[in-house]
């Protein structure tokens, strides 16, 4: 029998024109953060997806960066294009390329080499030639991270590109992958996704993230379509309903846990559900409040912990609370419960899997050796899963 997430025409080369419908933000007034709910309409594309799946979405940049890009090479975006980064079957305009087919961000030392060669100004010459002199790398790390190629253009003016010659030297824009927040079981044709919108200063210059804004600001509920498609993963609840399920997913890493607990209540699972989630405060930040709390009542969610590190002097953190309540946690891995977590790859995956083994050590009464061995055989029985990014 086939498949049937086989069955759909859509896929990545191939991505389906979602409706947009709904987006709203789930940050309170008052909050640092602009995270929001937004729900995509699936019907009609014969596509199907499971609870610990990705969307990926095609975005599109801003056109006022595209806009002012052309104006600063004095083009009229008109020119056709062939990107060397892009195997494109036919050449196409500037203005086209530029909206959905490149990157406008991560400029890399060979655009740098390029202005230098073409610079006519002797201050601009000197200060790119500075760039490149070989003790100068880390200077140019650092001014490449601070500048999207918009920055390079307006502080290098005599340095005059081709479109062509511009666009050789930017990366293809690349769809971005979305935890799914919702599961198909309540939600057979939609798709929910928790996001959090990238809005920020660098180099004197407001910057946003590609998508997120592509979301939020220019795809318009109901009218717009966004293409997506979905990304099959390993990552997923228990197949066992009668399984414990330990979910660590601060911020919008609560996405695939809000999917995980449609998905098990919906199918009547017996198996405890503990999540931990962290925010910065309490107030305006705890996604989906009403949402868990009503799951507490009903007693499907079994425990709910928080970490709220702005509402207290000292910051408070998921693993901490994960270690405050070692005893239990270890208790429902012995019972065979499974361990999940989501969200920031570089600082918070860390901590948490440094408070899981510490936990197993000292809980298990084990060597670090031996609890890193635990830890192994957890991940084998893929009783230990992580969605990280």
């Amino acid at each position: 029998m086939s498949n049937p997430a086989d069955a759909s025409a859509y896929s990545k080369d191939n991505p389906f024109p979602a409706h947009l419908t709904e987006s709203r933000m789930l940050n309170k007034p008052g909050s640092a953060k602009e995270t929001r709910h937004f729900a995509l309409s699936l019907a009609g594309s014969g596509l199907h997806y499971k609870a610990g799946d990705s969307l990926g979405v095609f975005a599109t940049n801003r056109p006022e960066d595209v806009a002012e890009i052309i104006q600063r090479l004095g083009a009229t975006g008109d020119e056709l294009v062939s990107p060397q980064g892009l195997k494109l079957s036919a050449p196409l305009p500037f203005k086209e390329v530029l909206f959905s087919k490149v990157a406008l961000a991560g400029p890399t030392k060979k655009m740098i080499e390029t202005l230098a060669a073409k610079a006519t100004a002797a201050e601009e010459k000197a200060k790119l030639t500075g760039l490149l002199a070989p003790d100068s790398k880390d200077l140019l790390m650092a001014f490449l991270d601070d500048r999207e190629f918009i920055d390079l253009l307006s502080e290098f003016p005599s340095a005059k590109l081709t479109p062509q010659e511009f666009v050789d030297h930017q990366r293809k824009l690349m769809p971005r992958l979305y935890s799914i927040a919702s599961s198909p079981r309540v939600f057979p044709v939609e798709i929910h996704l928790t996001v959090a919108v990238v809005r920020y200063t660098s180099n004197g210059r407001h910057r946003s993230g590609v998508c997120s804004t592509f979301l939020a600001d220019r795809a318009q509920v109901g009218s717009t379509s966004t293409p997506v498609f979905v990304s099959h993963s390993h990552f997923g609840p228990p197949a066992d309903g009668a399984k414990d399920c330990i979910m660590v997913g601060p911020g919008t890493g609560i996405a695939p846990f809000r999917a995980f607990l449609q998905d098990r209540v919906s199918i009547g699972a017996t198996g405890r559900n503990w999540v931990f989630f962290g925010d910065q405060k309490h107030a305006t930040d705890f996604l989906y409040e009403e949402e868990w709390l009503a799951y507490l009542a009903k007693g499907q969610l079994t425990r709910l912990d928080t970490a709220f590190s702005r509402d207290q002097l000292a910051k408070v953190y998921v693993q901490d609370r994960m270690r405050e309540n070692a005893a239990e946690l270890w208790q429902w891995l012995q019972g065979g419960g499974y361990f999940f977590v989501c969200g920031d790859a570089r600082r918070m995956a860390k901590d948490v899997d440094l408070a899981l083994h510490d936990i197993i050590a000292a809980q298990g009464n084990m060597t670090p050796a031996a609890a890193v061995d635990y830890v192994k055989q957890l991940k084998k029985d893929k009783r230990y899963q992580r969605d990280v990014y």
